[in-house]
């Protein structure tokens, strides 16, 4: 038998070996302490570390420097650590084409030959002659400058496109003739943004007041939404919405005819208000739809006058309802898709309405027409996530992509007359999916909640309770983990590992209710979710405490962090990313207060600051107990996040550490919260996190 690539990995990482790896111990660099306390309700807490704050003092600067230095010397000698990136390298080089979408004459979609840092964004004409459109790996020499959107004009003839520097959140946007593609105008400190072009007069963008301070972590809380008019100084930009109403984040978008203008605001990351105005009549006010933040609302389409709206509102699984824009106040709503047991996300595309549900957190689609008529269930290629079935009304075909754990993202084209799918793009990875199972189970949390995880691992693989197993989750802010597929996991599981997402309270695999289980006073569920999720790993056999590492990013590093400081000894490996760990303090960095539905604030209440420091992960740190090894990664151009709460972290636990596994953190350089990082950044990160979790697990991966 001809051995391929993917044989010779499977035949050599069967003899993966479990033996102790003995590497020199760490000298961390020392950190200063100052004595700074700030008393809260009476009680006064002491943040020594405060000074790391500065991003732009010297004294962080070389802190950062010094404890990369021991990272990467730590990470110098483990001996398969070029070997899985030289894989993860090998298995990321394939070619990897988007669904196409089509603007005035042309049809644009997004390719990449495999290792370049940044997708391309190419277009075709109708004589289908290609050419670059859109080159991001010509922006900066490292490649971390990134393209963050794009939107055309409704004919096609201009273009906006906004680019992320370092992975800040901050950016510009470029205008361009999109015919000639020759650059027009440039607006500058844009962020949390839309693109919305209204006929060629102009464009709608939402950004802040540019902060005193630092860009990168001063407080930002007023949004608004402006509209920039072609061959005016942005300056003179008009304030649409946002002045007089004080918001935290707001938003505007057309609908297709652009007849509508629809304003999104809210202060928070879950409950908006919404507004419309009538850009058909000259100087129409905005009108109020729905004026409070208890719901989540948002117009996906209209006919005429009436507005298709996708709603929580009364149904806390999402519905579909109608109205007329005439009076289209909650009062006047009409069901058109009526709330069901499953999470609802509903789009349009080619004159259909598509209603993609989330069945224990994979993909189930209903095809509906406008008149509320179920015209078919879609038919997917298997179990898992499924995603697109978007574009404009006068497209006869559509889009979507199909993935999970063992499935590379596959393009399909779709028919929405006929109701046919075909294979548009599939992915050619050298990977065999079938040598693999992916499985869901539920299990019982602490109260007695059942809750769904899905284990992923090579079909040979003996179940021994010895398997290097990465559990993964995040919990919070709405968000639903559906199964997709991923190089670095792919890797992972090449090398005998198993991989476990868990969808814990917190997020919104079953709706607003399992959303609100895990918010505020109520947070605890999600760790318990967490801990109840390495216990069933345990008890069954896949892993054992010796082999069990954590990982999650941003909220889910709070998690991470929240459940290895409660229960260390759950846990051999621990991987925060880019978490919230500073959790008395989260709220006064960049738009941190906008987290406060989930999370609430250490200044709400003496309740609630007891709460939160009881799971505060830098608060909970304790001297004289053995945490597991412990990676920590973040980027120093992280706004979303401020890279402080991490390097606190760090500093907190490397001086309380009292067992002999390392505390690294590894900060990347001109990287930010996660979007828009290199390819060559994720390759290395990625390879460094699996090297160093197998090394302190005693696990040395045979595949070359």
């Amino acid at each position: 038998m001809k051995k391929t690539a993917v044989t010779m990995a499977m035949a050599c990482s069967l003899s993966i070996t479990a033996q102790m790896n003995t590497p020199k111990p760490v000298k961390y660099p020392e950190t200063r302490k100052d004595a700074t306390v700030d008393t809260y309700f009476d009680t006064p807490v002491a943040d020594p570390y405060r000074w790391l704050e500065d991003d732009r003092s010297a004294e962080t600067a070389a802190w950062v420097k010094a404890e990369n230095e021991v990272t990467f010397n730590y990470l110098a000698q483990i001996p398969f650590r070029e070997s899985i990136r030289a894989r993860m390298e090998k298995l990321w080089n394939y070619e990897r084409i988007s669904a196409p979408f089509k603007e005035g004459s042309y049809t644009y979609y997004y390719k990449n030959n495999g290792l370049q840092n940044q997708s391309v964004l190419y277009r075709k004409d109708k004589n289908g002659t290609e050419e670059v459109f859109l080159d991001p790996n010509t922006f900066s020499k490292d490649g971390t400058t990134s393209l963050a959107n794009v939107s055309f004009s409704k004919k096609g003839e201009l273009a906006a496109y906004m680019i992320s520097e370092g992975g800040s959140d901050w950016g510009k946007v470029i205008l361009m003739d999109a015919l000639t593609k020759k650059p027009l105008e440039t607006l500058e400190n844009i962020k949390f943004s839309g693109l919305a072009w209204r006929g060629s007069e102009g464009l709608y963008y939402s950004t802040y007041d540019k902060p005193d301070g630092s860009l990168l972590s001063a407080k930002t809380d007023e949004h608004k939404l402006r509209f920039h008019k072609l061959g005016t100084a942005q300056k003179d930009d008009a304030v649409i919405f946002g002045n007089s109403q004080k918001r935290r984040y707001v938003g505007g978008y057309l609908t297709e005819d652009e007849r509508y203008l629809i304003i999104t605001a809210a202060n928070s990351t879950s409950g908006r208000e919404l507004y419309l105005q009538d850009l058909s009549q000259p100087n129409s006010p905005i009108i109020t739809i729905a004026d409070n933040f208890d719901t989540d609302s948002r117009i996906i389409d209209n006919d005429g006058t009436t507005l298709y709206i996708a709603t929580n509102y009364k149904a806390p699984n999402n519905r579909v309802v109608t109205v007329d824009a005439a009076k289209p106040q909650q009062a006047n709503w009409k069901n058109f898709i009526a709330e069901t047991d499953n999470v609802l996300n509903a789009g349009t595309g080619g004159g259909y309405i598509f209603a993609e549900y989330m069945k224990d957190a994979v993909s189930v689609v209903k095809q509906y027409d406008f008149k509320g008529k179920l015209i078919r269930d879609i038919e997917l290629p298997g179990i898992g996530t499924a995603a697109g079935f978007d574009g404009k009304k006068a497209e006869k075909t559509l889009y979507y992509s199909f993935t999970n754990y063992v499935t590379p993202g596959t393009v399909y084209s779709f028919d929405p007359k006929s109701g046919k799918s075909a294979v548009y793009q599939k992915p050619k990875v050298d990977f065999n999916g079938d040598n693999y199972v992916s499985k869901q189970v539920f299990y019982t949390s602490k109260d007695g909640t059942k809750v769904p995880m899905i284990i992923t691992y090579r079909k040979d693989l003996k179940l021994d309770g010895k398997n290097p197993t990465m559990l993964y989750a995040y919990g919070g802010f709405n968000q639903s983990i559906t199964p997709a597929f991923s190089i670095g996991n792919a890797v992972w599981l090449e090398n005998g590992g198993i991989y476990a997402v868990a969808n814990l309270r917190g997020g919104g695999e079953y709706g607003k209710k399992w959303h609100d289980a895990g918010t505020k006073l109520q947070k605890q569920n999600v760790f318990d979710d967490f801990i109840a999720a390495a216990q069933y790993l345990s008890q069954n056999n896949y892993t054992s405490k010796d082999y069990l590492a954590i990982r999650g990013g941003s909220n889910g590093g709070l998690l991470v962090g929240a459940v290895m400081t409660q229960h260390p000894e759950l846990f051999k490996v621990a991987l925060p990313a880019v978490g919230v760990m500073d959790m008395l303090r989260y709220h006064t960095f960049t738009s941190g207060a906008g987290w406060a539905y989930d999370y609430g604030t250490s200044a709400d209440s003496k309740e609630m600051f007891n709460y939160i420091k009881g799971y505060s992960p830098l608060h909970t740190i304790k001297k004289g107990v053995s945490y597991p090894a412990t990676f920590v990664t973040t980027g120093d151009h992280d706004d979303r996040v401020v890279p402080a709460h991490s390097f606190k972290f760090a500093a907190t636990l490397q001086e309380n550490q009292a067992g002999p596994a390392p505390v690294l953190i590894r900060i990347a350089v001109n990287a930010g919260h996660g979007a828009g990082k290199s390819v060559k950044q994720t390759i290395d990160e990625l390879s460094d996190l699996q090297a160093f979790t197998l090394f302190n697990m005693g696990v040395t991966p045979s595949v070359k």
